[in-house]
């Protein structure tokens, strides 16, 4: 129940930890993760989640490089293949001895082995944090991509440096010989397993297949479940490294899925989606413990008498420092050296600027978390682990470290030019979402007819909101926003004003009574308060409406269903009529405000309401399912090929032409699969 209730609280805290980062975006949600963590540990102080180190690499850092490896985008990083090899190895051994050295130096106390495991542990990137800060701000997308490929392979070089550094503390046993063999074995066998699994797990699935097997639940069960097997089976039976196996299973698997399971994308979104899930809650999970261990470990670093508060920050600083510095001067050298050997006119001259922002962007994160605190608690002779808690402050310290730095220095070194470019970029893909979108809404309305008008209404409105959703993201700042709600008030004031002058004119013709008139006239004024209400007087409005109703119930209420009862037709072909007036009067502003898109929502709104009044509702049917499917197949071939019209014309580059289309493989597999049950 302890168990149960502890993996409750964590799964709160990432909801909550995500509602603070919508609201505080320049903090990033890791370290929100971290503080909430803290916050539990000091709130329930007999909660604790400990596992053992098998199993934290294997529910942790196995799907997590998995996942990684699948989203491998190989031709842009084919293209750094000599930085991310050499960030990969050459500064993970570097980090590793350089970093090791200088840790053992500072603290004696730390075994030199157990040292190199923790400066081993800390040579590992975390993508998902720098992504984190890369929402608020632009950093260049050739850092970036270092970043996530070197990533994929120095989290397996990192760690398989830590499990032999962890393995030559707690036996006592260190032969260098012995530990290039080992390291090699673990690493080659590891990638030939690695391609081997995914080999055998793509057959099987094809097979599986052949034999009528296509359920789309039971193969992404399957591929949720590959990392875990190829992990277990990696490690226990063949004793090569699960963590290279599942990376390089994940690459393998991307290559193959890419070239010959295309058509399946219904299996790809549901496989994506609860991948999404799942790596959400490790990463928080992962995240939210380090913030749980951080007053644990504080605690016995302060209790020691050698070590006081100040002493114990100045060794994070100055290992997160010397850890950032070893990466700086490889960054430089490596940018050099690819510099004066690549024939190639794009290659940047290296310069300090570019060393800092790849300095900066070695965030360490889930992976260095999940391996430190999979350390063992007692050696082989049963003494314990020399300096643990130490090692645990130390890393939680680093990790904190490099985040704060990264989070305070990248704004700074990443203003200009750069963020323009990117919310340029941001835009034009976003434009151009939208002008598929309104490329299918056309489409479906040069279909409609008498017989599919409801379920075409419907579907527009699917896109439309769609639309709405994208326009929303486009407008970042809240100056626009509210220029955007402004602009949405004064047309549906634009269209009450239409409808109200329709049935004033209806008045003074004498055509309806009093009664019907006033009756009108007041949902046109609550309906043009709801629209002028400012959010602050939601409250007050409330009130009003409560009030009004209750009035309503308890003192007109015979009344008013009478007047209902009596002219329920004539009031229903009034608005109607005034609705009609409203359209007429939107479709004149639109001559003058071509490409209003707020106009064409509300006349859509219009359109929609009319078609209620007429009583054409959707009922879901044989006949208005097919309905549908056909207009939307309509609607998806005219996005394909705007997509393919863009592009030609220069309109979009390649990669984006090919974000559009998953985006609207996406779509069509989302409503598909909806509405299949």
């Amino acid at each position: 129940m302890d168990l149960l209730m502890t993996i409750l609280l964590l799964m709160g805290c990432l909801l909550i930890s995500n509602i603070i980062s919508h609201y505080v975006p320049s903090i990033p949600t890791a370290l929100t993760q971290i503080v909430l963590g803290v916050i539990i540990a000091f709130a329930f102080k007999h909660t604790s989640f400990e596992l053992e180190e098998e199993w934290f690499f294997l529910l942790f850092v196995a799907p997590i490089l998995y996942n990684d490896g699948k989203y491998f985008p190989r031709e842009e990083l084919w293209k750094m293949r000599r930085s991310i090899f050499g960030n990969s190895l050459i500064l993970v051994l570097l980090t590793t001895i350089g970093g090791g050295y200088f840790i053992h130096w500072m603290i004696p106390g730390i075994p030199l082995a157990a040292a190199f495991a923790l400066a081993a542990i800390l040579s590992p990137t975390d993508p998902v944090a720098v992504n984190g800060i890369a929402k608020r701000i632009h950093i260049p997308e050739k850092v970036l991509n270092l970043v996530k490929g070197e990533s994929l392979i120095n989290d397996a070089s990192g760690i398989v440096a830590f499990n032999y550094a962890i393995a030559a503390v707690v036996t006592g046993y260190f032969s260098l010989k012995d530990a290039i063999l080992n390291f090699s074995y673990l690493f080659l066998a590891g990638a030939v397993l690695g391609v081997i699994f995914a080999l055998i797990l793509t057959l099987i699935r094809f097979n599986l297949r052949k034999e009528g097997i296509n359920d789309v639940v039971f193969h992404s069960l399957l591929q949720i479940l590959a990392p875990f097997v190829i992990f277990i089976i990696t490690e226990e039976f063949l004793h090569a490294s699960g963590v290279i196996a599942v990376v390089v299973a994940g690459i393998v698997h991307s290559l193959i899925s890419r070239r010959f399971e295309t058509s399946i994308a219904e299996e790809q979104v549901l496989t994506e989606n609860i991948w999404s899930i799942i790596l959400f809650v490790l990463n928080g999970i992962v995240f939210l413990l380090l913030g749980l261990n951080i007053p644990l470990s504080m605690s016995e670093t302060i209790a020691d008498p050698n070590i006081g508060n100040l002493k114990a920050i100045g060794y994070v600083i100055a290992i997160g420092f010397v850890i950032l510095a070893i990466r700086f001067i490889w960054s430089y050298i490596s940018a050099f050296y690819e510099y004066r050997l690549s024939k190639s006119k794009n290659i940047e001259v290296p310069n300090v600027k570019i060393a800092l922002l790849t300095s900066l962007t070695g965030v360490r994160g889930t992976v260095t978390m999940a391996g430190v605190l999979s350390m063992p608690f007692f050696l082989d002779n049963g003494d314990t682990f020399p300096e643990r808690s130490l090692i645990l402050f130390l890393t939680a310290g680093v990790i904190l470290f490099t985040l704060i730095c990264a989070t305070i220095f990248l704004p700074f070194l990443c203003k200009g030019e750069l963020e323009e470019d990117k919310q340029i970029g941001d835009k034009n893909l976003i434009e151009a979402k939208n002008k598929l979108l309104l490329a299918g809404i056309k489409a479906v309305e040069s279909e409609i007819n008498d017989e599919n008008e409801s379920v075409a209404y419907e579907l527009i409105h699917e896109y439309k909101r769609i639309s709405q959703n994208l326009r929303f993201e486009q407008t970042s700042s809240a100056v626009e926003k509210n220029f955007n709600h402004q602009e949405m008030v004064e047309i549906q004031l634009i269209a009450l004003k239409a409808e109200r002058k329709y049935i004033n004119e209806l008045m003074g013709k004498s055509e309806i009574d009093e009664q019907v008139f006033k009756a009108l006239d007041k949902s046109l004024d609550y309906r043009e308060e709801v629209f002028l209400r400012n959010p602050s007087q939601d409250t007050m409005f409330l009130v009003r409406k409560l009030t009004r109703a209750t009035k309503i119930f308890y003192k007109k209420f015979k009344k008013r269903k009478e007047i209902k009862l009596n002219n329920l037709k004539l009031v229903k072909d009034i608005q109607l009529k005034s609705f009609q007036a409203a359209i007429e009067a939107l479709e004149e502003y639109l001559r003058s405000h071509e490409g209003s898109n707020a106009a064409q929502d509300v006349i859509l709104y219009y359109r929609t309401m009319i078609n209620r009044f007429k009583g054409n509702v959707v009922k879901y049917n044989e006949e208005s399912i097919k309905q549908k499917e056909e207009l939307r197949i309509k609607a998806m071939d005219i996005e394909r090929s705007a997509v393919r019209n863009m592009y030609e014309s220069g309109e979009i580059t390649r990669e984006e032409s090919n974000e559009l289309r998953r985006y609207i493989n996406y779509i069509e597999s989302v409503i598909l699969y909806k509405h299949a049950e």
